[in-house]
């Protein structure tokens, strides 16, 4: 039978190492276990950062193209798809 998970090795300063030690104490779990929530916590701060991103694009977009309401939006789709109103 294979193993559900993998080893990682992760070279640490000692004191990040306490640190992390010490919050696996605190919340009463192993460090594999901070470490997974860790990754979640990252994952959901560059998730966050993405959706920034992905409204900064759209705000440009709109403020370039004119666009002040949802017929321009309507609008600009129609003419982007070849269509006539």
């Amino acid at each position: 039978m294979s193993r559900v998970t993998k080893t990682l090795t992760v070279s640490l300063p000692p004191q990040v190492y306490r640190e992390v030690e010490n919050l696996a104490k605190l919340e009463r779990k192993t460090k594999s276990e901070l470490f997974r929530d860790m990754v979640a916590v990252y994952e959901d701060y560059l998730d966050e950062k993405r959706w920034l991103r992905i409204r900064r694009r759209g705000r440009q977009a709109v403020s370039e193209l004119g666009l002040n309401s949802e017929e321009d939006i309507e609008r600009l789709v129609h003419e982007a798809r070849g269509h006539r109103r």
